[in-house]
């Protein structure tokens, strides 16, 4: 009986397939080896102890006078999803694995604005239309520092004002923070949540002595008749 030889596949192919194939192993390997990263946020879950209940059970009527929280600022070397970490007084290390849902900026404000909606109970209406009979109060925010120093404390240090959108009075403030932590990065983002809810008491505590001195609004200058700038809330206990 007669076989008929099969011809040979080139060497240049087998050589390719082989090489492929190894490639194909390490990229799966490496897929398998490589970490996973990790996102956190800092909003909030819920009013801080001793404030008013969710705004979300009192809101059926429109309310006496509505805020603004705008956009914050950060400082650039934060400004970014990365987790950025404090190793020394002049060093920082980024950490590609550990990332923030959303940028600092905007976690701040998204938190901030929940915190004072459910103190004050109110409405947030930064980029919505109201009513030009409704009081609003401007929220602004500039943070200078936000220090993450893993095992010790999260530090916050913010600027910020309140006032009247039909008024030319300002109650600007400042408020340093800084809650101790223990180690990993839950226990970090934490000690920022509680620092930046004990910012939103002092805010609050502004936006209500704001809103007590100018219940409709009518706010005029800081020299004006009658009317006195509020002083800045007390630093809250602990701070």
């Amino acid at each position: 009986m007669m076989f008929a030889r099969l011809p040979r596949p080139p060497r240049g192919l087998v050589r390719g397939a082989v090489y492929v194939g190894a490639l194909a192993g390490l990229v799966a390997m490496a897929a398998c080896s490589s970490p996973s990263s990790h996102f956190y946020t800092l909003g909030a879950d819920g009013a801080p102890a001793g404030s008013a209940a969710p705004v979300s059970a009192r809101t059926s009527t429109a309310p006496a006078w509505l805020i603004e929280v705008a956009p914050i600022d950060v400082p650039p070397q934060v400004a970014k999803n990365q987790l950025v970490v404090q190793t020394g007084p002049t060093q920082v290390k980024v950490l590609e694995e550990e990332r923030w849902a959303s940028l600092p900026g905007d976690e701040i404000r998204r938190a901030l604005s929940t915190s004072l909606t459910q103190q004050l109970g109110t409405i947030d209406v930064y980029g919505t239309a109201y009513a030009d009979t409704t009081p609003v109060y401007r929220v602004s925010m500039n943070v200078q520092r936000f220090e993450s120093w893993p095992g010790s404390h999260a530090l916050i240090d913010a600027v910020w004002s309140v006032r009247a959108v039909r008024g030319t009075a300002v109650m600007t403030c400042r408020s340093v923070v800084s809650e101790p932590v223990s180690g990993g990065y839950d226990a970090l983002v934490n000690g920022h949540r509680a620092a930046l809810q004990r910012i939103a008491l002092q805010v609050a505590g502004a936006v209500q002595a704001m809103a007590a001195v100018a219940p409709q609004g009518k706010v005029v200058g800081a020299k004006g008749a009658g009317f006195a700038v509020p002083a800045c809330p007390s630093a809250v206990a602990g701070s």
